[in-house]
């Protein structure tokens, strides 16, 4: 079950069909796992999320990157900084495997496409979150197999959740964590777009967390065994809105506000590493005729309201959600050395809530 399928929610906005990052048209997301046991015990995945079904290599989109915390590693983000076009999937997966997924991502558009080598070099984005405390990250690397399995297997049906793909080993304020999404429908004038995000968790402390602005942590610290090790968290934001890439840059910061609603300080030994592309212009490498492309306008009309005020309020909501969704959904994971994430006791917290909510109606 969804954060919502519990009769809570988040913000006032309205979520897309789906409430799903998939509800951006176009974009897709496809995950494998890589579960083993034996000599190597190894709790870890792959995600990709393609911006859009076609060849992004031939056709690349805009984007922008932003960093709350930087103890961590997405590939291409000076390519992205410089030209601010995204030309690859977004490739998730463990600290370890970042040269592998790299590497994977180049072979698979090599055999895709002709012109990958030659006409110009494939630079991919993949990111990465240490899930070392379930995963085996001494034995090695994810095979490159699964990577191919996740790149061949996107779909823009709703993604799994929780401990999946490249959430399979990560933690979530001393829980299990993993893959969330969610999203928001935007009205501008007669227009609505979609702004869609994905997050892989693997941060916080208990004594951190909040759930619907309640120090929920705090309660839990002497009822739950704790887990103390800071991780990080990818957040991938997708929207049709037209946006040049700066403006996708300040849509990508308004991830970590989101992180900040559940609980999150960025801490020090922690990596939240934020992308935000657009699928409404579709650059292709190479064009004759000059390129056009409209967008909307930010910072000029702000005294008249602004929508891309509209569009932050998307991107805060939704990643707030989409954390609680990797929360909820995650289930109980044992790794190496009997290492353990405990599922979020999710029933204790709807207890917790009601009587906070008691509480609070009879003072």
């Amino acid at each position: 079950m969804r954060f919502r399928d519990y009769g809570l929610q988040v913000g006032r906005m309205t979520p897309g069909p789906l409430n799903a990052i998939t509800d951006v048209p176009g974009v897709l997301v496809g995950q494998a796992d890589y579960h083993t046991d034996g000599a190597a015990v190894h709790r870890s995945g792959v995600t990709v999320i393609w911006p859009h079904g076609g060849n992004p290599f031939r056709e690349r989109v805009y984007a922008g990157t932003s960093i709350l915390n930087g103890y961590g590693i997405m590939t291409g983000r000076a390519v992205i900084d410089e030209w601010g076009l995204l030309g690859s999937p977004l490739v998730l997966c463990n600290s370890r495997s970042i040269g592998m997924g790299f590497d994977a991502t180049v072979e698979y558009f090599t055999q895709m496409d002709d012109a990958v080598g030659d006409l110009d070099v494939m630079m991919p984005v993949v990111a990465e979150c240490d899930d070392g405390y379930l995963n085996d990250n001494r034995a090695g690397p994810t095979p490159s197999a699964v990577f191919r399995s996740a790149l061949a297997n996107a779909s823009a049906g709703l993604p799994d959740e929780g401990a999946v793909g490249a959430g399979s080993g990560t933690q979530l304020f001393g829980f299990k964590g993993g893959i969330g999404t969610a999203s928001r429908i935007v009205p501008v004038g007669n227009t609505e777009y979609t702004v869609g995000i994905l997050v892989n968790t693997n941060f916080g402390y208990r004594h951190q967390m909040l759930v619907q602005g309640q120090s929920v942590g705090l309660w839990l610290n002497g009822n739950q065994p704790d887990y103390h090790k800071e991780g990080s968290c990818i957040g991938i934001v997708a929207t049709d809105a037209p946006l040049l890439p700066n403006q996708l840059k300040r849509l990508a910061k308004r991830v970590g506000m989101g992180l900040v609603r559940t609980g999150s300080v960025g801490n020090d030994g922690s990596g939240e590493i934020f992308l935000a592309f657009s699928t409404n212009t579709v650059i292709p490498r190479e064009s004759r005729e000059p390129f056009a492309s409209h967008h909307l306008v930010d910072g000029q009309f702000w005294t008249l309201g602004s929508p891309i005020d509209l569009l932050f309020d998307a991107v805060v909501e939704a990643t707030e959600e989409a954390v609680m969704n990797a929360m909820v959904q995650a289930v109980t994971v044992v790794g190496r050395g009997g290492h353990r994430l405990e599922r979020f006791p999710t029933e204790n917290l709807l207890t917790w809530l009601r009587d906070c909510h008691t509480r609070r109606d009879f003072i």
